[in-house]
């Protein structure tokens, strides 16, 4: 997953709950210094008998937003999505500096 072009990432779960479970993976799937390298991530932990469904939102550095919600899901589906509007950054990247 190309994540130099992700600005903002917020999460809000219960971490115990099963349907969180995207939520948590794709936190897993950050780089260990995206902070560092100006990512901008965000998460809110819900009481463990909150009802309230997971919900993950990314920003882009081209403004692209996307709200997901991830008691719906998998995590196979939102890296591909992600991944999918990462690389046409990449790709837009590459025509501008060739």
């Amino acid at each position: 997953m190309i994540t130099r072009f992700i600005t903002d990432v917020t999460t809000r779960f219960n971490p115990f709950s099963p349907q969180a479970r995207s939520a948590r993976l794709f936190l897993s799937f950050l780089p260990p210094n995206a902070r560092s390298s100006g990512m901008n991530i965000t998460t809110q932990l819900l009481p463990r008998h909150s009802a309230d469904p997971p919900t993950l939102y990314v920003k882009f550095k081209d403004g692209k937003e996307m709200n997901i919600d991830c008691a719906k899901t998998n995590i196979k589906d939102i890296v591909g999505e992600v991944d999918r509007h990462s690389r046409m950054l990449q790709k837009n990247a590459d025509l501008a500096d060739g």
